[in-house]
């Protein structure tokens, strides 16, 4: 499929987890990539996504929106529950890093472990699970740590604490779960050469398959369309 993917980015390090990962599972795919570091800087500061930090993030679509994509993924997890918000304002689909993750980790594991960097992403995450697992009727157990100084570290240039860090989690996580959810696409690089007990689970994959899936059903659509217009 030649199709043109916008990519909406918080942080740096978040964007070559999404290149390998549109390598690996939408190699003929088109990426945009669109940054705005201020966005994640402004949600460690106050905890949560203020109304001027969201404008900043639909502003980053619209630069997306003006390169015409296909379609919109958001790699910083904090924006998931906004979603269902955002998309109606464009004419493409705009998915979320975490979403189709969190799904898999509900199906897959009653004891979920989540390890956030970020202060916003770690109670956001937790909600989005205990979310659907009511919407599925499953009983399971969260447990969840966010370590902010990790995310320092990573901006200090201290890689080998911040991997250090999340590891550590991860390991004591692993002992009570089953699964383990990475919040931030950032993190991935902590799990190079780590072997953990349990799955862990990352946001990039399943979220651009989920995009990818959408695309091929609105060609399909669009396709069949034209037929029953000729006919």
């Amino acid at each position: 499929m030649n199709a043109r993917i916008g990519i909406i980015h918080a942080t740096p390090n978040a964007i070559a987890p999404m290149k390998e990962s549109l390598k690996k599972f939408a190699g003929k795919v088109q990426s945009l990539h669109f940054l705005d570091e201020g966005i994640i800087e402004g949600v460690n500061k106050s905890g949560t996504v203020t109304a001027p930090l969201l404008k900043r993030l639909l502003q980053l679509i619209e630069k997306a929106e003006e390169s015409k994509v296909d379609g919109v993924v958001l790699s910083c997890s904090s924006f998931t529950p906004y979603i269902e918000k955002i998309e109606p304002y464009f004419n493409f689909p705009v998915v979320s890093v975490d979403y189709a993750m969190l799904e898999k980790a509900v199906k897959i594991g009653k004891h979920i472990g989540v390890v956030a960097t970020v202060a916003a992403a770690g109670p956001t995450t937790t909600k989005i699970i205990k979310d659907i697992a009511q919407q599925r009727k499953k009983e399971i157990n969260v447990y969840t740590e966010t370590i902010t100084e990790a995310t320092e570290a990573l901006l200090e240039g201290k890689v080998h604490t911040h991997d250090v860090l999340i590891r550590q989690k991860i390991q004591e996580l692993s002992e009570k779960c089953d699964v383990v959810v990475i919040a931030q696409l950032s993190m991935i690089r902590a799990l190079e050469d780590f072997h953990s007990p349990v799955p862990i689970l990352t946001g990039g994959e399943t979220s651009i398959e989920n995009l990818v899936e959408q695309l091929d059903f609105l060609n399909n659509r669009e396709k069949e369309n034209e037929i029953h217009e000729l006919i």
